[in-house]
């Protein structure tokens, strides 16, 4: 039958332990307070002096302590763990054992139960597992005890095609990743360049294929950060918003609107929805955008300039000279 544990410690009558507080991988100072024993034993001097049996007495002990369970295992691990450590760090492999085992502390944190078994992603949108957890940094090699679950949030958010990441370890083995994905909002051209951005202008990716050609299109340089901006000129033109193709940012100040049939309509910097008001009333009296037409300037308040095509021009600089002709054989 087994002795108690007081046994293998031989204390007969245990001193109180005074309360305290433990935190993981460290002792806080007055955490425990051990009994305090006096040098002068207030036993006779013939029971004090017992030299022969004090040796028995600590191998028994010794004896009693080595056969608990796991303990000549842990031994045994914690001799050849710090043999083979001190050997490693000697011959100069302390980096490449860490990049192999982990760190010291996390291999012990994971010894004790901290490794990292289960991984949770939510909100991956456009990534995938393999794209988050590689950013993340995150490996087997870690432990959840000692992982920096800050620095993984700012390796995340500085991944395009996410706005928000949270991050949350639940002990003893399991980390939550929550993302709140960039959704693609427009289509930037910038030096032939075309980009999917996201609506705060972060550039997402570049613009592989035809899934994203129906989102608004702004072209020019900063045109990207004034997605707000172009998006109220749109619902500004009313019953033209169809017919806007893009809207093209001039030298950071002022836009215009590049229309589907080519026409291009130059909008004053200061109140340029008052002019797309004007051009609606033309569309609807003298259907102007359907002219031909390649330009329409209403940057002046108050006046509209329209330049004709080539043809249209041609044709009537001739109308004009016949007029002209005629007039001058009456």
């Amino acid at each position: 039958m087994r002795e108690p544990v007081e046994a293998l410690f031989d204390v007969a009558h245990p001193h109180p332990i005074q309360a305290g507080s433990y935190q993981a991988g460290s002792l806080q100072p007055g955490a425990y307070s051990a009994p305090y024993v006096s040098p002068v034993s207030s036993q006779p001097a013939e029971r004090r002096s017992r030299p022969a049996s004090a040796p028995h007495a600590e191998r028994g002990r010794l004896s009693r302590l080595a056969a608990l369970p796991g303990i000549g295992t842990a031994a045994l691990a914690l001799l050849f763990g710090g043999v083979g450590f001190v050997g490693v760090a000697h011959n100069g492999g302390y980096a490449e054992f860490v990049a192999r085992n982990g760190a010291p502390r996390d291999i012990v944190a994971r010894a004790l139960g901290f490794s990292i078994e289960v991984v949770t992603i939510s909100g991956l949108g456009e990534l995938s597992e393999g794209d988050v957890l590689a950013a993340s940094g995150v490996k087997p090699t870690h432990s959840l005890l000692f992982l920096d679950a800050e620095t993984i949030r700012e390796r995340l958010t500085a991944l395009p095609l996410v706005e928000s990441a949270r991050v949350l370890k639940l002990y003893p083995d399991r980390l939550i990743i929550a993302l709140e994905g960039r959704r693609p909002f427009a289509l930037w051209q910038r030096d032939g360049k075309l980009s999917v951005v996201a609506a705060d202008g972060v550039v997402i990716d570049e613009m592989r294929d035809e899934r994203f050609l129906g989102l608004p299109f702004v072209v020019g340089e900063g045109a990207e950060k004034r997605l707000d901006e172009y998006m109220r000129l749109l619902e500004a033109a009313g019953d033209l918003k169809s017919r806007v193709r893009a809207g093209v940012l001039v030298s950071g100040r002022r836009w215009s609107l590049d229309m589907t049939n080519g026409v291009e309509v130059k909008l004053p910097e200061q109140d340029p929805e008052a002019a797309l008001a004007v051009l609606q009333r033309l569309q609807r009296e003298a259907r102007i955008l359907d002219k031909d037409v390649i330009s329409i300037d209403l940057r002046a308040p108050g006046r509209v300039a329209a330049r004709l095509s080539e043809e249209a021009a041609a044709a009537r600089a001739a109308a004009s000279s016949r007029g002209s002709h005629k007039g001058g054989q009456t």
